[in-house]
């Protein structure tokens, strides 16, 4: 069963299809994050919608691109809130199925300094299924850029990142939450965006250098990587070899979800023609505009929002 699609007006196009994890988010604000053990009273507690590939979808559709989303929600209350800022955005839910049980939860822990701690259930996120991205294939195949994290079953992002590749879709992977992967599917990857955790994971070591990591990245078959580091801006590599982006200095309100308006925001930009880095360096300014606002999806901007 598919849920309800709304209106989208110019409705056929696809510029980025996104295939990935569709949340609500429960987000407790706490003076700090408690110890192991330790009980805290919160300031305040609020549901918001979330996901990465929710997330990602929601931010491009906000850079002017015309987004599709392949996943899944519940057949509980918190499936409309999951699904309500892709709605708003435009994205198109065609291929969002609606399954028995619970929908996707992320419990967000947000203290006073902007950093936060996530607990994430995958509920319906596990029923993205290959056969979810095969009844997909004709918006895979139409895409410019494809886009995939890992908060659905493996199987499916390696499905996703062949049939896109197959079908000379840009595929653009965004290895988080950090597990190791084949090689085969970073072969595919262009770019391969992960944070300094995430590198280290798929390379075996922490490295000294990010701007190494990211090169030794290409070397695992990426044909270009991304490593964000956060206020610091990013490092990456691509065939014209190294370069590095700072990162606009803001006031941080909340760090959920800022990784995932930079992926949805360059694939915004590559989806639009823009070459990689131009497309990162626009990407960084929009991350940093979503840290100076509560929650994930309804931080990220419009085109008309004046970026830091």
């Amino acid at each position: 069963m598919g849920v309800s699609q709304g209106h989208r007006p110019g409705a056929g196009a696809t510029d980025v299809v996104v295939v990935g994890s569709v949340n609500a988010d429960l987000v407790v604000r706490v003076d700090r994050h408690p110890s192991p053990g330790e009980t805290l009273l919160g300031t305040s507690s609020v549901t918001l919608p979330g996901g990465k590939g929710a997330n990602q979808a929601v931010a491009a559709a906000r850079q002017g691109a015309r987004v599709a989303i392949v996943g899944a929600v519940g057949d509980d209350p918190y499936a409309h809130v999951a699904l309500s800022a892709l709605r708003a955005a435009d994205v198109d839910l065609t291929h969002v199925a609606q399954v028995t049980g619970a929908t996707g939860l992320a419990v967000v822990t947000l203290a006073a300094s902007g950093e936060n701690t996530i607990v994430v259930v995958p509920g319906a996120n596990a029923q993205v299924t290959e056969s979810s991205v095969a009844t997909a294939t004709e918006v895979v195949a139409a895409a410019a850029v494809c886009v995939m994290q890992l908060e659905i079953p493996l199987p499916t992002v390696e499905h996703a990142a062949r049939l896109a590749h197959h079908h000379g879709t840009r595929v653009l992977l965004n290895a988080a939450p950090a597990t190791a992967l084949p090689r085969a599917v970073l072969r595919l990857a262009d770019p391969l965006v992960v944070n300094e955790h995430e590198a280290a994971v798929l390379l075996g070591r922490v490295h000294d250098s990010p701007a190494a990591a990211a090169h030794e990245l290409t070397g695992l078959g990426a044909r270009s990587a991304i490593v964000t580091l956060g206020a610091a801006g990013l490092v990456g590599h691509d065939d014209d070899g190294a370069f590095s982006l700072p990162a606009p200095a803001v006031t941080a309100v909340d760090t959920t979800g800022a990784g995932d308006a930079f992926v949805g925001a360059l694939a915004a930009g590559l989806a639009a023609g823009q070459p990689l880095r131009a497309a990162s360096a626009h990407a960084t300014r929009v991350a940093a505009y979503s840290v100076t606002r509560l929650g994930a999806q309804p931080s990220y901007p419009g085109p008309a929002d004046p970026l830091p």
